[in-house]
């Protein structure tokens, strides 16, 4: 999956992507860039890393994040503001705003509110949406003298009754419920504000470990979830060896590095799960929406396996750890053997037979 991550200038993007990437992009306080960066997350998975201490692989590869940061949105520029062509290509967005008083960055609106911005910037997606809606009702409405087929005779009425009125009410889609079939036909706008969202509040070091998203009233919606980060202090945790990053973790009150929270949220906020491969060669975690059926995840590792489906074996990745083997699992009835329409579940390690 790939994410987007977009806020206002100066509240901490490109620290946090530098973080989550292990980048090194300009974060100076006065910098200001207007590049788009592009770079790669590992999915932190302690499923996963017990399994590769089990079976010391060759190679291991866990699950991934693509993150894209765009330079920071100007208010009430719209569309002028935004790397367009870049953003409706994610999956994702992560909206970072500044919740951290620093006197040597002024806020833009002269405050710290991350719900008045976390509104801001959707008004500016809203915005982008409603001028491409707008264009394509006129030209569905001139198409009317040739005659509309009939899915653009849907179209039309879609875009008509909920779509532009939910935007010129400044409502982004993504809190909208829409039919399977409509949603099926907005899909190739990829319109920003229909997109599901994770806000990250970026705060001062001093309230990382108490704060919690709803102290600053940002509430859980649909498609919408939030995570409390300090960038900066998470950049320097991310630097640090194992041994010195645990010590430094309980200094601040934390458990674990608030940027793998946040990898996790992102990858959960599409409804993605992990099954697992494992083995002397490789012990891997890949990537399906959650209900998908044994045949089709197997395709996520090659089409041969998808044509010629014969079974899956299955195991839970806790029940292989506590028996030591797959062959132990066989032994002891822990290993299953399921069809093509079996939903795979999360965390299950999956051993695919096919013929081609």
């Amino acid at each position: 999956m790939e994410a987007g991550i977009i806020g206002l200038p100066k509240v901490g993007k490109t620290t946090l992507f530098n973080t989550l990437t292990a980048a090194a992009e300009e974060t100076a306080k006065h910098a200001v860039s207007s590049s788009t960066h592009l770079g790669v997350a590992r999915v932190p998975d302690p499923r996963l890393e017990a399994l590769r201490e089990l079976f010391d692989p060759k190679k291991y590869t866990p699950a991934t994040v693509r993150y894209v940061d765009i330079p920071g949105i100007e208010k009430g520029s719209g569309a002028a503001s935004l790397d367009l062509a870049r953003l409706r290509e994610v999956d994702a967005l992560v909206h970072v705003v500044r919740a951290f008083e620093d006197p040597e960055i002024l806020h833009p609106e002269g405050s710290i509110d991350p719900v008045r911005d976390v509104g801001l910037v959707d008004l500016e997606l809203i915005l982008a949406d409603l001028e491409i809606v707008e264009r394509r009702v006129e030209r569905l409405e001139k198409a009317k003298k040739r005659g509309l087929k009939p899915e653009e005779v849907q179209e039309l009425e879609l875009l008509r009754s909920q779509v532009a009125p939910a935007l010129e009410g400044e409502r982004p889609l993504r809190g909208v419920a829409f039919e399977a079939d409509d949603e099926r036909r907005l899909r190739g706008f990829q319109l920003l504000s229909a997109k599901p969202m994770l806000v990250a509040v970026n705060v001062n070091e001093a309230e990382l470990a108490e704060a919690e998203p709803e102290n600053w009233g940002l509430e859980e919606a649909i498609a919408l979830r939030s995570v409390v980060i300090s960038a900066p202090i998470e950049q320097e945790i991310s630097r640090l060896e194992a041994a010195e990053q645990a010590e430094f973790l309980a200094e601040v009150g934390l458990e674990e590095p608030s940027v793998d929270r946040l990898v996790r949220a992102s990858y959960e906020l599409l409804g993605l799960i992990s099954f697992f491969t494992v083995g002397t060669d490789e012990v891997r975690a890949w990537t399906v929406r959650r209900g998908t059926k044994a045949r089709e995840a197997g395709r996520a590792i090659h089409s041969d396996i998808a044509r010629g489906f014969i079974r899956a074996e299955v195991v839970g990745w806790r029940d292989l750890l506590d028996v030591g083997s797959l062959a132990a699992c066989r032994e002891r009835a822990l290993l299953r053997l399921e069809g093509k329409e079996y939903p795979v579940s999360d965390g299950e390690v999956i051993h695919f037979r096919f013929n081609v």
